[in-house]
């Protein structure tokens, strides 16, 4: 699906963006990779004794698959809220670098914080990978309503999934519902990979997934963020040994 130019007379209705926001959801794979995940989410939620209107619900507030399959496992195995809620937490903080580095995309001199709220909560890693694609298309006077309405098309798709999984679960094998769940981070591997851009950011790749099975022998826990972390140290200088050097 091709947008406006940007010059375009179509862009001046916010409302407008926001329509285009939604059809763009149509645009990408991801959209079929989440609704395959939210299938598998509804069967686990079906599956761990909870209710569809309680699954819908942390679809909408949490909205995001590993943190929503996070609440439904640690709930589901008699852990107490609170002990659910530091989990989720915990995993959320993966997101804070995906929010600092989307909100600047958007903000404009007029932009006020209460602009944001929504967007920020939509901001998970398909839309991060989406409004690297699809916001240098759009005026920078409507990315937020543009946002507004590609994260407003991504959660009722997942939340359609979620109601079929739910209704599906009794019919879903359980060795095909834990391979649905594995598409997510297939599908986000080969998305960072298509949207590597500089030679810091194959580098970041190539290096996080040398590293990982050798950390994974350490048997520490944590491994994917120490190999994240080491990869991602040693991208960025190179990256900025790179830069000096040219400077």
């Amino acid at each position: 699906m091709a947008l406006p130019p940007l010059d375009s007379l179509q862009w001046k209705s916010p409302i407008r963006a926001f329509a285009w926001g939604v059809s763009s959801v149509a645009s990408t794979v991801l959209t079929l990779v989440l609704f395959a995940t939210y299938l598998g989410i509804g069967a686990l939620a079906h599956d761990s004794g909870f209710s569809l209107g309680w699954v819908l619900g942390s679809t909408i507030l949490v909205w995001a698959g590993p943190a929503q399959i996070i609440l439904i496992s640690t709930l589901g195995s008699g852990a107490t809220a609170v002990q659910a809620a530091i989990a989720v937490t915990v995993s959320a903080i993966r997101l804070f670098p995906m929010v600092v580095s989307v909100l600047p995309l958007m903000k404009t001199p007029q932009t006020k914080r209460r602009h944001l709220v929504l967007v920020t909560h939509f901001i998970a890693v398909t839309l991060w990978v989406e409004c690297y694609r699809l916001l240098p298309k759009v005026p920078r006077e409507r990315r937020i309503a543009f946002t507004h309405g590609l994260g407003c098309g991504l959660v009722t798709v997942c939340m359609v999934a979620t109601t079929l999984g739910y209704g599906l679960a009794a019919r879903l094998p359980p060795l095909f519902g834990a391979a649905i769940l594995l598409l997510t981070p297939l599908a986000f591997l080969l998305s960072t990979a298509r949207n590597c851009r500089q030679i810091s950011d194959v580098l970041a790749l190539v290096l996080g997934l040398a590293l990982f099975p050798l950390v994974s022998m350490l048997h520490t826990g944590v491994d994917i963020l120490i190999s994240g972390i080491t990869a991602g140290t040693i991208a960025y200088g190179v990256h900025w040994w790179r830069e000096r050097e040219r400077a």
